[in-house]
């Protein structure tokens, strides 16, 4: 399965905004963003004012390192978006967020997404009491999501339990922390969607 193996901060740094891929580090003074303000390269080079076409690939760089997605699977999902009767942006989002490893992200049994998915591909979770090792798999209403019983005993999970009462958790996600098991009440509504993506320049992006 392809994916990047690359350092993260540097995928922060090229689209110029925090995309949360190291967990708690991108609260802090480490945060690549913070520290080193300019892209990545050869910076000898003169500047100069980015094109339209520029700002539009780079905000479709900006979704597709967010949720961890190869160039070919994010060009699925904008097909599929594209043949829906709604918002073609919000589709597109709401595809990336009902993406198993962004669920198990968003309910707190991992930091960033990309540990998230690390955790997926280990077969650590099952879906409806069977094991699920796909990140791009995506759930459905009523699909219910739990730590594998022989991985609950680990010290990660342990730690990780510890922390979910903190843990803002969204409401079309209902978590069980005593059982570390999670529902999807629904799909997300689209004033629950990411709001750091301008889908409007993605969709633009597509439509040349």
């Amino acid at each position: 399965m392809a994916r990047y193996t690359g350092p993260a901060c540097r995928l922060c740094r090229r689209v110029g905004d925090k995309l949360f891929l190291k967990g708690e580090r991108c609260y802090t003074p480490k945060c690549a963003v913070d520290r080193r303000r300019t892209q990545p390269g050869d910076r000898s080079m003169r500047r100069r004012r980015i094109s339209d076409h520029g700002v539009q690939l780079r905000e479709k760089q900006k979704a597709r390192y967010m949720y961890g997605v190869m160039e070919a699977q994010f060009s699925k999902y904008v097909d599929n978006a594209f043949k829906q009767s709604d918002s073609t942006g919000e589709h597109l989002v709401k595809q990336l967020e009902t993406r198993l490893d962004n669920v198990v992200y968003r309910l707190g049994f991992a930091d960033s997404r990309r540990q998230a998915r690390q955790l997926t591909m280990h077969g650590h979770f099952t879906v409806g009491d069977r094991k699920t090792d796909v990140p791009s798999y995506s759930v459905k209403p009523g699909d219910v999501i739990s730590w594998k019983e022989s991985h609950k005993e680990s010290e990660y999970v342990k730690i990780m339990a510890a922390d979910l009462p903190k843990r803002p958790v969204p409401e079309w996600l209902e978590l069980d922390v005593a059982n570390l098991k999670a529902t999807v009440r629904r799909l997300p509504r689209d004033e629950e969607l990411e709001t750091t993506i301008d889908t409007r320049l993605i969709v633009e992006f597509y439509s040349r």
